[in-house]
């Protein structure tokens, strides 16, 4: 069984959440992570500016489900922009470079709608696979740290 839990970021410190309901902050900026069996985790971020306000590492749901209509067609691109003006109104400004820096920073973290590899636990070769592909939970570790947002996983998930 993976690991399965939920935080929300409420522009100040991350707290353990509910995973089927977000309570939304007063502050203008938050984020919630849902991270779902080590594999998935759902990003919600607001304010969306130019995105969807919707995100995913490690898989998108319709890859993860094998169902197309699981979630929305994702534009990774667009959200990587979109959580780079996040982070610049969250911080209070950037420049055009930092937003276009932090941009090309998080685009190897956002999951896209194809085929992911199978990973078999048996194989040798999987061996040496990095943590932050077999586990998603690693993976949104170092996606809060590419936003330079304070950790989160100190907390005991809801």
């Amino acid at each position: 069984m993976g690991y399965f839990a939920a935080f929300l970021f409420d522009g100040t410190a991350w707290a353990p959440a509910d995973s089927d309901e977000i309570e939304v902050p007063e502050s203008e900026h938050w984020m919630h992570l849902d991270i779902h069996d080590s594999d998935l985790t759902f990003v919600s971020y607001r304010p969306v500016g130019a995105g969807t306000g919707v995100c995913y590492l490690g898989f998108t749901p319709r890859t993860y489900f094998d169902e197309p209509t699981a979630s929305a067609p994702t534009d990774v691109q667009r959200e990587c922009a979109a959580l780079a003006d996040w982070w610049a109104g969250w911080r209070g400004g950037a420049t055009d470079a930092e937003r276009t820096a932090m941009a090309e920073r998080l685009r190897p973290y956002l999951a896209e709608d194809e085929e992911q590899p199978e990973i078999d636990p048996d194989e040798e070769d999987d061996e040496d696979d990095e943590d932050a592909d077999v586990f998603v939970e690693v993976k949104t570790d170092r996606f809060i740290a590419a936003l330079e947002l304070p950790p989160f996983r100190n907390l005991d998930p809801a």
